[in-house]
């Protein structure tokens, strides 16, 4: 029996540890477009630690990210990291985004996105260029999911390729 709880501990710690130490980070973005208000609207979720994290090291500040004790200044810091690393193109030509602000969920950050004034008929091709979180995670992976009438395309961006067309 002794035998038994041995083997059973030098076969499964090193699972148990592997786990505990291997972290997925990723994020996902969606966009879509909005007839009603012609604009592309985007959401993004991103950890809430892993943002907290990017804070800290980035900007030397302790956010506390969807706690009481949240920092006044964590929205402001938010959306500069944002505008810093996540670029819209319509056509080959810088889009500019409103940052129409953030909530929580469960332990997601979600950010709301909008570029107003889009007519989509005039579309032929976007270019998301994602960054967000790739500057301090190594294994940071952005997925884009476009979803645009009837074009569905998604992609994986890493360090190396951080950029998706969808070509209309």
């Amino acid at each position: 029996m002794r035998i038994l709880k041995k083997s059973f501990l030098i076969l499964v710690l090193p699972l148990v540890a592997f786990a505990a130490a291997h972290k997925f980070y990723i994020s996902v973005t969606n966009i879509t477009y909005s007839e009603k208000v012609k604009a592309l609207q985007i959401t993004t979720r991103i950890f809430i630690d892993d943002f907290d994290k990017l804070l800290e090291e980035r900007y030397g500040i302790t956010a506390q990210l969807a706690t009481e004790q949240e920092s006044d200044r964590a929205s402001d810091y938010i959306e500069k990291y944002v505008r810093a690393k996540f670029t819209v193109r319509i056509n080959g030509k810088d889009a500019q985004f409103r940052f129409l602000g953030k909530k929580y969920d469960n332990d997601l950050l979600i950010c709301y996105l909008e570029v107003p004034k889009v007519v989509f008929s005039d579309i032929k091709s976007i270019e998301i260029q994602n960054e967000l979180l790739m500057d301090i995670f190594e294994e940071q992976q952005n997925i884009v999911h476009f979803k645009l009438n009837d074009q569905r395309k998604s992609f994986i961006l890493v360090r190396e390729n951080n950029k998706g067309v969808l070509n209309l």
